[in-house]
């Protein structure tokens, strides 16, 4: 959808950005303070000391009871993660934390604001597809555990469409800390 891309202009704009895949890559990352969790639940993820993502996504990805048991793990230490970054950032006027499956995960309701960043499918699926390690099979497997983009929309706050010119995405970040009173104008 580009959120990705939304989050950096945010914190172009200074709002800090907290990033969720980010934090898990790193906690499941070479040295990680999850890697010996995983190792022991997930042996077959692992390349000799090193948690192979794309073994652990497609273990998880087919059974929804080890996706359960990867989650047990990997939320606490996310959300460990996340009061951090609020405390260190506790002066900030706004905190923009870039989480996927929101919704899906009942998580909007620790927050003040929901933005939702959307494309078309088409666009979002061409996207996604040149994405290294993607498949047709993988990504509808992603699509599957999420909420339909429709739905998120109407729960949205803020709905930023990154279909257009990267200018076009600019403007609508801009309106939105407007709105929010974290700059002049829009």
């Amino acid at each position: 959808m580009g959120k990705s891309t939304v989050a950096k202009m945010f914190a172009d704009a200074g709002v800090p950005v907290f990033d969720a895949d980010a934090e898990v890559r790193q906690l499941q990352g070479l040295d990680g303070s999850l890697v010996e969790a995983i190792a022991k639940a997930f042996p077959k993820a692992m390349r000799g000391n090193e948690i192979d993502r794309e073994a652990l996504a497609a273990i998880v990805l087919a059974d929804p009871a080890k996706l359960a048991v990867l989650e047990a793990i990997t939320h606490p230490a996310v959300q460990s993660a996340r009061a951090a970054f609020i405390a260190r950032h506790s002066n900030a006027p706004a905190l923009l934390f870039d989480i996927p499956l929101l919704f899906e995960t009942k998580g909007e309701k620790e927050f003040d604001k929901v933005v939702v960043v959307s494309a078309p499918a088409a666009i979002q699926r061409n996207r996604v597809l040149r994405r290294p390690g993607m498949t047709e099979a993988r990504f509808d497997s992603i699509l599957a555990r999420q909420m339909p983009d429709s739905d998120k929309r109407a729960r949205a706050d803020f709905i930023i469409d990154t279909s257009g010119e990267k200018s076009a995405t600019q403007a609508q970040v801009r309106n939105i800390l407007s709105c929010l009173g974290l700059i002049e104008g829009g």
